[in-house]
C-alpha cells in the first residue's frame, strides 16, 4: 500500500518495569489519530525497536493495527535477511499494510550487495516494502542510483529517507517515477522535501506535535509560507526533545498529556536537571508556535 501525508513512528510505551504497555499503546494511536496523522509507523528507530524481542515486535504491530483506523506500516528490518522476513511475515499476520526495511547494519555491505539485500526482501515478503535509510543510527546509506535501480522492483513501493540531506532527497526523486513514493525521514526538510517531490514524512517529532506535521503537509499546496514556518518550529522541538534522546520525547509526550509510558533500558529516564532545561526550552517553543 503507498502511503503519503504524516505518520509518526510510533514510540512504543513500556510500564515502570521495563514491560510493553499494550494499554497504553492502543490509547496512543487513538491520540496521534485525533490530531491528524495519516498513518501510523510502529517498530521504527523511534519505537525502540532494537530492544524489543522478535514476538514484543510481532504484538506490537498486532496491537497497532487493532486500534488503528489508518494504515499501518510496520518496521521489520534486521541486520540479517532471514530475521527480516520473519519480521515481515509476522506483520503481515497481524494486518500490517506494508514493511519498513532498514538498511541492513552491523556488517558493511556495498551498494550492489544492499540491493541484492533488498530484492530479496521484495520478491520473498508478502507486503509491500519501503526501504529506509537512516545513517545516523545505521552507518549505512542508500545511494541515490541504488534506490533508482531498485524502484522499478514491483514489490518495492517507496523509501523512507533518514540522511537529512535535501540534495539527497531531490536525487531519490529525480531518480524514481511518480509512483514510488518518497518520505522525508527528517522535521527540518518536511516543507522543502514536499516541494521536492516528497509525498509526506515520517518524523519522529511527529509523535510530540501530530497536528503541526500535518497542517505543514496540508499547508504545503495552498500556503507554503505557513509549511516552512510549522516545518522550521517542528524541527526546532525535534531538536529540543532529543538532545534527551527517546527519553527526551517520552518525557515531553507525557507533559502533553500522550501515553508514551517510558524507556527501556539500556535507556534511563531524564535526570531531574534535563527534565527543568527540556521543559523550559518546550515552554519558549510553545508560546512562540503559531
Amino acid at each position: 500500500m503507498h502511503v503519503s501525508g504524516v505518520g509518526p513512528p510510533l514510540v512504543t510505551p513500556f510500564d515502570q518495569e521495563g514491560d510493553v504497555d499494550h494499554d497504553r499503546l492502543r490509547a496512543l494511536v487513538a491520540w496521534a489519530e485525533t490530531r491528524g496523522v495519516d498513518f501510523l509507523v510502529p517498530c521504527g528507530s523511534t519505537s525502540e525497536a532494537e530492544l524489543l524481542t522478535a514476538d514484543e515486535r510481532a504484538r506490537v504491530v498486532e496491537t497497532v493495527v487493532d486500534a488503528a483506523s489508518v494504515p499501518v506500516v510496520a518496521g521489520t528490518g534486521h541486520p540479517g535477511l532471514r530475521e527480516t522476513l520473519a519480521s515481515t511475515r509476522a506483520a503481515n499476520e497481524a494486518g500490517a499494510d506494508a514493511a519498513l526495511v532498514v538498511t541492513p547494519f552491523y556488517y558493511e555491505h556495498d551498494q550492489q550487495r544492499l540491493a541484492a539485500y533488498y530484492r530479496e526482501v521484495a520478491e520473498s515478503s508478502p507486503l509491500g516494502v519501503y526501504l529506509y535509510s537512516v545513517p545516523t543510527y545505521t552507518g549505512v546509506k542508500l545511494h541515490p542510483d541504488t534506490v533508482g535501480d531498485l524502484a522499478t522492483e514491483p514489490g518495492i513501493l517507496g523509501l523512507k529517507d533518514s540522511s537529512g540531506s535535501l540534495g539527497a532527497l531531490a536525487r531519490h526523486r529525480r531518480q524514481t517515477g511518480s509512483e514510488f513514493t518518497l518520505l522525508a525521514g527528517s522535521a527540518d526538510l518536511l516543507a522543502s522535501g514536499l516541494a521536492h517531490g516528497a509525498d509526506g514524512g515520517v518524523l519522529a517529532v511527529a509523535n510530540l506535535h501530530p497536528e503541526l506535521a500535518a497542517e505543514a503537509v496540508e499547508q504545503q499546496t495552498d500556503d507554503p509560507e505557513r509549511a516552512r514556518t510549522l516545518t522550521t518550529d517542528l524541527g526546532e522541538f525535534h531538536r529540543a526533545v532529543f538532545a534527551h534522546g527517546v527519553p527526551g520525547l517520552k518525557w515531553a509526550m507525557r507533559e502533553r498529556g500522550a501515553p508514551a509510558g517510558y524507556p527501556r533500558s539500556p535507556h534511563r529516564p531524564l535526570a531531574e536537571e534535563d527534565r527543568d532545561s527540556l521543559r523550559s526550552a518546550l515552554d519558549a517553543l510553545e508560546g512562540r508556535s503559531p
